[in-house]
Order: structure tokens, then C-alpha cells, then sequence
């Protein structure tokens, strides 16, 4: 255990002399990692964070409050119904998220945000609009092969 600190020394005073007593005592020797240059990004405050985020497979939202997530998510409520394949899908969605909305607006917590539910038939008209822009043009079937012109199996064996 450290010795405690004399009431005559500042901190900074009696800090320094516990490392260089530790350093003289050899304590620093023989660490994991010596002589490795510091990772870069070290020197931000939050590296330890950013780290484990890229490690766990996490976004930045997972440290966001509830409200700014909601909010988040109801302005990309298009991009995540893009490419829904069934009209069910995405009233699903949008009725999943509504749900959640109301949920937070009963009994809100963090930072007030404001957020309130969407209408389900508004995004549904915009996802169908989008669908109807984004499919391509039918192209007419090609005609029918001409009549004078002989089945493959005749042309294979030619007589």
C-alpha cells in the first residue's frame, strides 16, 4: 500500500516521487506493450470508447438517448421501407415504431426531443409512389418466331 501524502508536499510533488521511486525499484520494467509506439487515436479522451464500439460491432446511437434515436429513426423511416417487397411490411414498421413513440411520449426520459407518431397511410403512399418511379418500364415481348422459318429439330437434321 502507498504511503499517504505529508500535509507540507502538493500533489503534483508527491506524485512525482512515487513514480520515480516505483521507476528506481524497477516497477515499470518488463511491461506488456514496451516499446510499441502508441496506437494512433490514443491521445483522444474517448479511445477507449471508439475501440469498443468497433470491437462489439456498435454504432454511435447506442449511446444516444431514447428520444434523439426515435427522432432518428422517424426521419429515415423512407430509407428503411425502400425495400420493403409487401404494403403489410411496412405498415409493420411504421406501426412497430408508432408503438414505441407513444411508448416514449408516456414516460419520456433524457434530453426533450420533440416527437411525436406517423402516419401510417403518408408513408405508405410515399413507398408506393417510390416503387412506381423505380420500376422500370415493361418492355414489349418479343414477336413470334417467323412462319417460314423451320422449327430447331427440323434444321438439325436437314433432309
Amino acid at each position: 500500500m502507498t504511503e499517504r501524502k505529508s500535509p507540507g508536499l502538493s500533489f503534483e510533488s508527491w506524485i512525482d516521487k512515487q513514480v520515480r521511486e516505483a521507476t528506481e525499484r524497477g516497477e515499470f520494467d518488463n511491461l506488456k506493450g514496451a516499446g510499441r509506439p502508441i496506437p494512433p487515436g490514443a491521445a483522444d479522451e474517448d479511445w477507449w470508447l471508439r475501440n469498443y464500439l468497433k470491437r462489439e460491432g456498435l454504432g454511435g446511437d447506442a449511446f444516444l438517448p431514447e428520444s434523439i434515436i426515435l427522432r432518428r429513426e422517424r426521419e429515415r423511416i423512407q430509407e428503411t421501407v425502400r425495400d420493403m417487397f409487401s404494403e403489410r411490411d411496412v405498415r409493420e414498421t411504421v406501426a412497430s415504431l408508432n408503438d414505441r413513440i407513444v411508448h416514449y411520449l408516456r414516460m419520456p426520459t433524457g434530453p426533450h426531443v420533440p416527437i411525436g407518431p406517423l402516419k401510417v397511410d403518408d408513408v405508405v403512399e410515399t413507398w408506393r409512389a417510390e416503387r412506381k418511379s423505380a420500376r422500370p418500364p415493361r418492355t414489349p415481348a418479343p414477336p413470334p418466331p417467323a412462319a417460314t422459318e423451320r422449327p430447331w429439330w427440323r434444321r438439325l437434321f436437314r433432309t
